[in-house]
């Protein structure tokens, strides 16, 4: 007599759907969706019965737990470092640089930092660029995007296909021709030199912000456009009240971008913003490192670092679970 052991698996799975159909009130269809979820939920280095082993069980906990340990070490151990550094003495953290506070905690470094070398000014530089930059590329690219994506013009794939050849264009060989714009730009007959418009204007010009909110509205439902329309809502209107709130997770991304990038930004500031009262930190610490002493250098660096320490844990979620570049790159 032939057991069902000795069957190939696909007979063995045909006859267990056959039995169970007449001995289960649960549906067929859904009692074998539920089967295929648990199987492909097995598929793995590991699988549900390798994880209930004792001995595989901690040994996974273990290595899971090393490895945290390393990422928090590599990822928050020079940070941690900085912070440290801005409040130790210059003497303790030549000496001993790995010590926690041999000598005391000296939280004179802030204040020293802040008011007498000045870097509340250039702090407060660094948040002018950035929100203007952030302004200037968040306009750029959701009307540029909406237009591409939403209105879709005759000429829209001919413009997005330059769009797109610019990003193969090194940024090195445009300083050149943008520099010499923003000393002579058209139709303004003045220089954008020592202006914070030198820096804004150039960075709105972001193909990659352009191509990425054009991405994320080509996945926006249709429908919801039409039935706007429908409803007498004219371009500026649906921009506005529908495909921007519907736009959240794709802003908070080109957001942390832009403000990022334009806080660490260090050639281009220091090219067309020459007046040191209105350099932001990324250009005048490197410049005032020779001048001032190391702890109060290191307490500079640490106060620089605030934002966009503040702007991931704002945002870490949306990071995480990679919500805008989800749509972005999808289709």
């Amino acid at each position: 007599m032939t057991t069902t052991t000795s069957l190939p698996p696909e007979v063995r799975t045909v006859l267990t759907d056959v039995i169970e159909d007449g001995a289960s009130p649960e549906p067929p269809r859904r009692r074998r969706r539920r089967r295929r979820a648990a199987e492909s939920a097995d598929r793995g280095i590991l699988s549900v019965s390798d994880r209930r082993r004792a001995g595989v069980r901690w040994t996974t906990r273990v290595v899971h737990g090393v490895l945290l340990v390393v990422l928090v070490i590599v990822g928050l151990g020079p940070l941690l470092w900085l912070a440290k550094s801005a409040i130790t003495p210059t003497e303790d953290t030549l000496r001993t640089p790995m010590a926690l506070f041999p000598h005391g905690v000296d939280w004179a470094n802030l204040s020293t930092a802040w008011s007498t070398v000045h870097i509340d000014v250039q702090f407060m530089n660094t948040i002018w660029v950035a929100a203007g930059s952030w302004a200037a590329q968040l306009i750029v690219a959701t009307t540029a995007g909406y237009a591409l994506s939403v209105l879709r013009p005759a000429y829209g794939k001919v413009l997005y296909g330059l769009i797109l050849t610019t990003l193969f264009v090194p940024s090195v060989v445009l300083l050149v021709p943008l520099y010499l714009t923003i000393l002579n730009p058209p139709l303004l007959g003045q220089s954008l030199i020592n202006t914070f418009w030198a820096v804004w204007l150039p960075a709105g010009a972001s193909a990659f912000n352009v191509v990425l909110v054009k991405r994320f509205f080509d996945n926006l439902p249709r429908e919801v456009f039409e039935a706007a329309r429908t409803d007498g809502a004219g371009p500026f209107r649906l921009f506005w009240s529908i495909v921007l709130p519907m736009s959240k997770p794709i802003l908070g991304v080109v957001s942390v971008f832009a403000i990022i990038a334009a806080w660490k930004d260090y050639l281009w500031p220091l090219l067309v913003l020459r007046d040191p009262g209105m350099q932001p930190l990324s250009v005048r610490l490197p410049t005032l490192q020779a001048a001032i002493q190391l702890d109060v250098y290191l307490a500079a660096l640490a106060i620089s670092t605030l934002i966009p320490i503040a702007l991931f844990l704002v945002f870490q979620g949306l990071f995480l679970r990679s919500a805008g570049l989800g749509g972005a790159v999808k289709g």
